[in-house]
């Protein structure tokens, strides 16, 4: 809760003339502008991330400043949290997020919320507006408030969206749209289609663009995700806890790794001539863009795409959902409602 710290004299009216919304702001009663966020002190367990007061970011002149409503708690957070990298990317990996904490210390990537007040040279938001988009390396979503600039990945929700359903559009979305369009889906002419780890945020959203693009894929998930699956209308569904699926005798066009486990060189046996593999557990990292959430936003609007959510936590629950996260059970996306 902000207290005496936001804003309390600020208000959003709306011109009689030319019907646009603008934010005026009257003195504040604090200068001393803090809010809530969960902060992750150094790497480790989810007990490293506490609840505390830290100043509230004020927009430059080309930002937004959204008061965040909901995010989504992601293998990217988790990743961070945990130093997750191996190897020779370890050292670089610390360069860029942090020798011995995380440079950026509030974690969280996709967010949606309200825009309540703009740099000058913003023209296209405005105070009211409702928003969704990706932070990136930036992070900073698991926080009442944050800035990001007008050009950034930020577009206004989806009419038909709950601020929770569209902050568990992007990350799945994204990396789904990004890793499949790498695959050259639209180019394929009713090609078979592989979905391996169908049930998390990736894999059901991979599911829902290939059936955009009227493709019914075979998905690979634990007998845990087949009720999931029948639901979202897939017929061809392997569990891998009864069946080896690199062992199946049928040939497939494209195979996705939503997940980011399989074994590559046995997935390319299962490939038809002119085949493709693509894996969100090697050193490609999707891209995030704002063509991608206006594309994420039409599927939405034209009734194509429906984020799948597991679980809600609040702000102060975070641990717990890290401790969610990290036991790897979730379908789907976790969120967490900043305002409740």
């Amino acid at each position: 809760m902000i207290g005496k710290s936001i804003f309390l004299a600020d208000f959003i009216k709306e011109d009689s003339v030319t019907n646009q919304k603008e934010l005026t702001s009257k003195p504040l009663v604090d200068q001393s502008l803090q809010m809530k966020a969960a902060v992750c002190s150094h790497y480790g367990p989810p007990e490293v991330v506490k609840i505390q007061q830290t100043d509230m970011p004020l927009p430059g002149e080309d930002e937004i400043l959204v008061m965040v409503i909901a995010a989504d708690l992601n293998a990217a957070d988790k990743r961070v949290r945990r130093l997750e990298i191996s190897g020779f990317l370890r050292p670089l990996m610390r360069m860029v997020l942090g020798f011995n904490k995380p440079r950026r210390p509030i974690l969280g990537t996709a967010f949606s919320g309200i825009v309540i007040r703009k740099g000058k040279k913003v023209n296209f938001f405005h105070p009211g507006d409702e928003v969704f988009g990706v932070t990136g390396l930036k992070f900073g979503a698991h926080a009442e408030y944050l800035v990001i600039k007008e050009s950034g990945c930020v577009v206004t929700k989806p009419k038909h969206c709950s601020f929770e359903e569209a902050a568990a559009l992007p990350f799945g979305g994204q990396t789904a749209s990004y890793f499949l369009g790498k695959l050259g889906i639209k180019k394929r002419v009713n090609p078979k289609v592989l979905i391996i780890g169908s049930t998390g945020a990736v894999g059901t959203a991979a599911v829902q663009i290939c059936k955009s693009y009227e493709i019914n894929p075979t998905v690979v998930c634990s007998s845990q995700g087949l009720d999931l699956m029948k639901k979202m209308g897939v017929e061809q569904i392997i569990c891998y806890d009864q069946t080896d699926y690199t062992k199946i005798s049928e040939k497939f066009d494209l195979i996705f790794d939503a997940f980011g486990n399989s074994n590559k060189k046995a997935c390319l046996k299962l490939l038809n001539t002119g085949g493709a593999y693509r894996s969100v557990g090697g050193l490609e990292i999707s891209s995030d863009s704002k063509e991608q959430l206006y594309y994420l936003k039409t599927l939405v609007d034209q009734g194509k795409f429906k984020p799948v959510i597991d679980r809600f936590f609040s702000l102060d629950e975070i641990v717990e959902a890290h401790h969610y996260l990290d036991s790897g059970r979730k379908k789907g996306t976790i969120i967490i409602r900043i305002k409740p």
